[in-house]
């Protein structure tokens, strides 16, 4: 267990803008900041963060909360562990008891895969430094790519012992059971009989965009035909190699701070990058690129360059990655390196300046690039050339942006020689045939027979819900300020007429709220907000200082939610950028005071309607008996209706 005192320190010390640009490239929205959602695939930002207010809000999923909620959404983490992330984040010492072998095999399936994934990862270090077998040959190996001792720290780089069960008896010893063991691929196992795994190899962990262990690779260092030379770890609950990027944690500050992301192939290429000096790269550990890795690096930059070494045949096999990167919207170039070279053997032979050089120069734009490879191939061939230019062309209509598809046609046009029409009519045909086929549409020319349904009538609006989450809002905002409220006293005139006349009075809002909606007995009809509303009144009436941050992290996860919800609702016009196309929404102007005042008003002309109709409903069912009472019921809620509209509008 986690002591209060440690879990309120590190809710203190947390900024929740920090947290999540670990995960999301944010930019400034006003006060705020906005990103794309790292919960749906989108291409326009609908995900806000408030510094402010310590919460974030996705519009596109509906999920929201504080920095712990965000961690457990995106990391999978559990409570504990979205304290403990932020503990090491923030260096905060959490007090705690030490797990035990029961709490151990308690936790479930999920959270023992990434128990026993952090034991080997602690392992496999262990064996590397501390052992004779792992210091001759797995430390020498990673001496002999020129690895530093902090580079080998940094990677958290191991060494598997050449044993057939080493690692699988140790963890057995440890407490870990053997179901996870082998779930997690780490040990496998045949009847009676355990191996492990990655038996004799260095040790590569792959991590999460948090850090956490996902799963491993590992490299043989003995010749072994029957053996294939990377191993990696098999597909689990924890582990997706579609949706993984090796060196993602190391380098995804850097992807957001340099806006640009370096996409390598192997393990080594990212850590000799790293090591020379260029941290924003990362590997599809070599795999085919998918959409999914995209996407990841899609939540820190726009930009991606793809390195490839100098074999031609491996670079027109990973021309097709390229297509992916253009669909997900983003700008690519590649560079490749010279005739037996890759990223791994460059960076270790040049210094940090001259790469930075050769990078830069190198890089080119896509359309450069895919013509340069292709081209030479077919430049006296027209056929070849044919089929080239179209290669390139059905790349262009990957491109969702249509002003970016006009300029690249442009510039295919100009270096294969070709005219502008023939390209634009080519890439017409090619939109037309990946557009789905409408089996509405007669192909001979003629209007098939079309049922038209009818318009569906507008949703109608509850009013009483939004003023009762107007008053939420106005509460967890204002709740503990002191205004000057003007109430209104019903008063009868000397000829026996209602009105209303003002007196002004000093409260803090909570009270006023809750006297205005006690003296009208005005209920709320949401129960959630009903809930809402008596927690929020008692911790303002407890608490000498009402601090919001604090009051959501002691709500369930539903209510916290909920509150960011309300509270990020009306600031969610910024994520649309109305300023830059000189559309300037009206600021609120109005006082808190008025804000409640209105608001009060508001839910009371509305309950008056719904009492007057209420009443009308009667004299309706009762025509027969017409109630003179009921009437005069009518009457006075109706008097009462008018004076307080013509309060509105003087408040309006």
């Amino acid at each position: 267990m986690i002591s209060a005192a440690s879990i309120d320190q590190v809710f203190e010390t947390s900024r929740v803008e920090e947290v999540i640009g670990d995960f999301v490239q944010l930019k400034k929205a006003g006060s705020n900041y906005k990103g794309l959602s790292p919960f749906s695939d989108e291409r326009s930002p609908s995900f806000m963060v408030s510094p402010v207010k310590q919460i974030w809000k996705d519009f596109s999923t509906g999920k929201g909360g504080n920095v712990v909620a965000f961690l457990m959404e995106h990391e999978h983490f559990t409570y504990p562990e979205a304290i403990k992330y932020l503990a090491r984040k923030y260096s905060i010492e959490i007090e705690e008891t030490e797990q035990t072998n029961a709490q151990k095999e308690a936790a479930n399936e999920r959270e023992s895969l990434y128990l026993v994934s952090d034991f080997a990862n602690t392992y496999f270090q262990k064996i590397l430094h501390k052992t004779d077998q792992g210091k001759s040959i797995g430390l020498s190996y990673f001496k002999e790519r020129g690895f530093t001792p902090e580079t080998i720290k940094t990677f958290d780089l191991g060494y598997s012992l050449n044993e057939w069960q080493a690692f699988t008896d140790e963890a057995l010893k440890q407490g870990y059971q053997l179901e996870f063991l082998e779930k997690t691929g780490l040990s496998i196992v045949k009847g009676e009989k355990r191996f492990d795994r990655f038996k004799g190899r260095v040790m590569f962990p792959i991590k999460s965009m948090s850090g956490r262990i996902l799963g491993f690779g590992g490299r043989i260092l003995i010749a072994d035909k029957k053996a294939a030379k990377y191993l990696n770890s098999p597909e689990s609950d924890i582990y997706h190699k579609s949706k993984v990027l090796y060196g993602i944690y190391n380098a995804k500050q850097s992807i957001a701070k340099e806006d640009n992301c370096y996409l390598v192939e192997g393990y080594t290429d990212v850590i000799q990058f790293h090591q020379t000096g260029i941290t924003n790269v990362v590997s599809s550990s070599g795999t085919a690129l998918t959409s999914e890795q995209i996407r990841l690096i899609n939540r820190l930059t726009k930009n991606i360059t793809v390195l490839f070494d100098g074999d031609a045949a491996g670079m027109r096999a990973s021309l097709r990655g390229i297509d992916l990167i253009l669909e997900q919207g983003m700008n690519v170039k590649v560079c490749t390196f010279p005739q037996g070279e890759d990223p791994d053997s460059f960076a270790k032979q040049n210094s940090l300046e001259t790469l930075e050089v050769y990078l830069k120069e190198n890089a080119k734009d896509f359309i450069q690039f895919k013509a340069s490879v292709l081209y030479e191939d077919s430049k006296n061939d027209p056929i070849k050339k044919a089929n080239t230019i179209r290669d390139i062309v059905n790349s262009i209509s990957k491109i969702p942006d249509t002003i970016k598809k006009e300029i690249y046609i442009q510039e295919c046009a100009r270096i294969m020689d070709i005219s502008e029409e023939v390209l634009f009519t080519t890439l017409a045909q090619i939109d037309q045939k990946e557009q789905p086929v409408d089996p509405k549409k007669n192909t001979k020319g003629a209007k098939s027979f079309q049922v038209i349904k009818p318009e569906q009538p507008p949703e109608k609006v509850d009013v009483q819900y939004l003023l009762e989450r107007k008053i939420i809002e106005i509460l967890l905002l204002y709740g503990d300020k002191v205004e000057d409220f003007e109430d209104l006293v019903l008063k009868e005139t000397d000829k026996g007429d209602l009105e209303l006349e003002p007196v002004i009075q000093q409260a803090r809002v909570f009270e006023k709220v809750y006297l205005d909606l006690q003296d009208d007995e005005m209920q709320f009809s949401n129960s959630q907000f009903k809930t809402l509303y008596y927690t929020i009144i008692e911790r303002l009436n407890q608490d000498a200082v009402f601090e919001l941050k604090n009051f959501i992290n002691t709500v369930d996860a539903n209510t916290a939610n909920e509150i960011t919800t309300i509270l990020m609702e009306d600031e969610r016009y910024t994520l649309d950028d109305w300023h830059r196309m000189d559309i300037f929404p009206k600021e609120k102007t109005h006082s808190i005071a008025q804000l409640v005042s209105e608001t009060i008003l508001n839910l009371r002309c509305f309950l008056i309607d719904q009492k007057v109709l209420e009443f009308q409903q009667k004299t309706l069912e009762n025509r027969s008996e017409i109630n003179r009472d009921i009437l005069e019921e009518v009457k006075d809620y109706s008097g009462l209706k008018m004076l307080l509209s013509r309060k509105l509008s003087r408040v309006l």
